[in-house]
C-alpha cells in the first residue's frame, strides 16, 4: 500500500509546473483598458494571463436586461430609489437605468475613501464598465488635441488628432461602435478645402 501510494503521488506530481504557469505578460482587470490590451497581447502571439476580481459574463446569454425597453417595464425602466440606499456614488450618475443596474457595485459593500470628491463608479465582471454603455462615442477633435496650446493652461499634448485618427478607426471597427465622422468639430483642413475646389472646378463649364 505503502509503495502504491508513493508511485500516485509521483504520477501527480506535474515536474513542468513551473513553465507551464509562466506568462509574457500578466493583465490586471478585464474591462476596456485590460480587456483591449489583452486583445492586442495574444494576436502576436504574447502567452498572456488576465485576472478579474468579478465574476464570470457569458455573452449573450448573461445580458438579461440588454433588450429591455421602457414601455415593458412598470417603472419605465427607472431603479427603485430602495435600491439606491447606500449607493451615494450610483446614486448621483447620470443615465442609470434597470438595463445595466446590477452591473454596478454596490458603494456600501465597496467602500473607498475619497480624499477630495471623485465619483468612482465600478463594476466587478468579466468586461468591467464595457458593459454599461451605449456604444455611442465620438471622436476628440483637434480643438480637443489643441485645446491646452490654444488656451494657455497646462502643458500642451505632444499629440493631435492626426496621430490617433487611424487607431479611432481601428478600434471603432472592432467594437461596432456607433461614431458619426461628421460630427468631429475641427477646423477647415487641407482636404476639406481641396474637395471644395474640386467640385467647384466640375461646376465651371
Amino acid at each position: 500500500m505503502n509503495d502504491q501510494k508513493t508511485d500516485n503521488n509521483k504520477s501527480s506530481f506535474n515536474i513542468n509546473a513551473n513553465n507551464a504557469n509562466k506568462y509574457d505578460v500578466i493583465v490586471i482587470g478585464s474591462g476596456m483598458t485590460g480587456g483591449w490590451s489583452a486583445k492586442e497581447f495574444t494576436e502576436v502571439g504574447f502567452k498572456t494571463l488576465m485576472l478579474e476580481r468579478g465574476r464570470n459574463v457569458e455573452h449573450i446569454r448573461d445580458y438579461t436586461t440588454a433588450n429591455m425597453e421602457p414601455w415593458t417595464d412598470p417603472q419605465g425602466m427607472v431603479v427603485d430609489p430602495k435600491e439606491l440606499e447606500g449607493r451615494p456614488v450610483f446614486a448621483n450618475k447620470g443615465g442609470k437605468n434597470k438595463a445595466t443596474n446590477h452591473l454596478f457595485v454596490k458603494d456600501d459593500e465597496h467602500p473607498y475613501i475619497q480624499k477630495k470628491p471623485f465619483a468612482w463608479v465600478r463594476g466587478y465582471q468579466v468586461g468591467g464598465k464595457s458593459l454599461m454603455w451605449a456604444r455611442m462615442v465620438q471622436r476628440w477633435s483637434d480643438l480637443d488635441f489643441e485645446a491646452n496650446a490654444r488656451d494657455g493652461h497646462g502643458i500642451d499634448w505632444p499629440i493631435r488628432y492626426k496621430d490617433i485618427a487611424p487607431w479611432y478607426s481601428y478600434v471603432e471597427k472592432f467594437i461596432g461602435v456607433i461614431n458619426r465622422m461628421n460630427a468631429v468639430i475641427e477646423k477647415k483642413t487641407h482636404r476639406r478645402k481641396k474637395k471644395v475646389r474640386h467640385f467647384l472646378s466640375l461646376l465651371t463649364p
